[in-house]
């Protein structure tokens, strides 16, 4: 199943299990990555909460709010794997995917509330 063909829910948890084994993986090189993976983790898994959290809004007004949350935690997360791969903790080989996913995440995440404003 491709990323188009399953909700945005689904797609913020799975990117979610990614960060975490990329934390995982971070916290065994230093003392630096132990805490830029902290910050990642907090971020990175944050997106899928508050999308899944959306699905229990009480209006449309809250739906938009969790999914404006979303976004921030999503342009943090960029921001930190931007921190890990600048600083050569981590080669942006490594992390390519989490950053192209990070991207995608974000633009789903842009067009959907600019339609749920209109």
């Amino acid at each position: 199943m491709s990323n188009q063909q399953i909700s945005i829910q689904e797609r913020t948890k799975k990117f979610a299990v990614r960060v975490v084994k990329a934390c995982t993986w971070l916290e065994g090189k230093s003392n630096v990555s132990r805490t830029l993976a902290n910050q990642l983790l907090r971020s990175g898994t944050s997106i899928g909460a508050n999308c899944s959290e959306a699905k229990s809004a009480q209006s449309k007004k809250d739906f938009i709010s969790k999914y404006e949350i979303a976004l921030k935690e999503a342009r943090e997360t960029k921001y930190w794997l931007e921190v890990i791969i600048e600083a050569e903790v981590v080669s942006l080989e490594k992390f390519k995917y989490l950053m192209q996913e990070t991207e995608e995440i974000i633009k789903i995440l842009v067009a959907t509330i600019k339609k749920l404003k209109q």
